[in-house]
């Protein structure tokens, strides 16, 4: 029997990866990645979160999460790149897609990050090590961004190998290699070891990976309980969770905000800003292949008050207008005439759309589908603003507002690989 072998596969700075090499390929001279860059909030209003960055933005200390805000502050030079969730998706795929030419076992994990189970696969490449650099380079070849390739006997050796130095990299760390290259790393590089994890344990003199999987896990269990335990057996490389053969992303929720640049006092504006908002959620929504079963409304006033409302639907549905009306409806329930400055729409309770079945008195949202369907493939091929709604000429308000996006909209890392 062979010895199992698993590829952990994950793009390097994914967003800002694919937004140049976009570019790139439709003429653009300037690699995105060469210069201080990231991508997230909006370039205009300058609001919004880091969601990625390139490398010389992290030579000035720009983190992944911090504001756009701070980020500036740090490298005034820094150029902002507005996320296009489409098009991620597309690269996203096209990645998958060569991966399943080397396994018939394929996890996607992340938009950016897919297992392999490699295990067996002798009679097509008889060294694991070598598959791997030829599948790195295949993807840079192909189509344009680099990856790194962990490779260990399970997921969590596999992982770690993966985020060792990047970018364009093949690592491995196999069991005999944990005490080299894994054990002497911050226990901040743990994966599931968090901002307070690494407090508890960095005050109990844990500093290290190699000084947790020392560490008496009776003693771990008191004060972080079963995490404690999933942590250090992760410190050790104790995992056996298998390669889950087309697993599909679980996805929990979608959602769109902006912090608007002047303050909506009137129901029309409102309703035109929840529009381009619903118009990116829906398409996002489409893209990945779901309907939505709970609508919800977010806003803020320029005096920071929150609050929020939401609808469960009867039938599920990915309709942008059906969206919309829901969201404009939530709107008018939950506004009382205060300035607002913020506004959200989310959807969540999602479920496959490839079979879609409508009530009785349910409204018929079939044409209005047809002419969705229609719009995203304009778009994907012309670009996002190649076709809008009339209604945001001369108003004031983008026809894709907002882009940021929600913790649960791409599937992360949960605590069980």
């Amino acid at each position: 029997m062979s010895k199992r072998i698993i590829f952990h596969i994950d793009v390097n700075s994914a967003y800002l990866s694919w937004e140049a090499t976009y570019r790139l390929q439709h003429g653009d001279p300037l690699d995105l990645r060469t210069v201080p860059a990231v991508v997230g909030g909006n370039p205009e209003t300058r609001h919004g979160i880091v969601l990625t960055k390139s490398i010389p933005a992290k030579k000035h200390g720009i983190q992944t999460g911090e504001t756009i805000h701070t980020a500036l502050a740090k490298c005034p030079e820094l150029m902002i790149v507005r996320p296009n969730y489409g098009l991620y998706m597309q690269c996203s795929k096209a990645f998958g897609d060569i991966l399943h030419e080397y396994s018939p076992l394929v996890e996607q994990y992340s938009i950016d990050e897919y297992f392999i189970d490699f295990s067996s696969m002798e009679r097509l490449f008889k060294d694991p090590i070598e598959a791997a650099y030829i599948l790195k380079d295949r993807i840079k070849n192909e189509l344009g961004f680099t990856v790194n390739v962990g490779i260990s006997t399970n997921k969590i050796l596999a992982k770690m190998a993966s985020e060792l130095e990047k970018p364009d990299k093949v690592h491995t760390i196999f069991p005999e290699e944990i005490s080299s290259k894994m054990w002497p790393l911050p226990i901040e590089e743990l994966f599931m070891v968090g901002r307070a994890t690494s407090k508890k344990l960095r005050s109990r003199g844990i500093k290290t990976i190699g000084d947790l999987a020392h560490y008496d896990p009776k003693l771990i269990k008191l004060f972080l309980h079963s995490h404690g335990l999933l942590v250090w057996n992760y410190a050790n490389g104790i995992e056996c969770n298998p390669v889950r053969e087309n697993r599909r992303p679980i996805i929990k929720g979608m959602g769109n905000s902006t912090t608007i640049s002047f303050d909506v006092d009137d129901r029309r504006t409102a309703h035109l800003v929840l529009l381009s908002l619903t118009e990116t959620v829906a398409a996002r929504l489409r893209q990945a292949g779901y309907c939505a079963r709970l609508v919800s409304v977010s806003l803020r006033t320029n005096e920071f008050y929150d609050c929020s409302h939401q609808r469960k639907i009867f039938s599920a549905i990915d309709c942008t207008n059906a969206i919309y009306e829901v969201a404009c409806e939530l709107f008018d329930e939950l506004w009382k005439g205060e300035p607002v400055r913020h506004l959200g729409v989310r959807v969540s309770e999602l479920c496959q759309n490839d079979f879609h079945q409508m009530t009785f008195f349910e409204k018929d949202y079939g044409k209005q589908r047809a002419v969705d369907r229609a719009i995203d493939s304009i778009r994907e091929r012309f670009g996002n603003g190649s076709v809008f709604r009339s209604a945001f000429i001369n108003s004031g308000v983008r026809f894709s507002s907002g882009g940021t996006m929600d913790d649960e909209e791409y599937p992360m890392m949960s605590s069980q690989l």
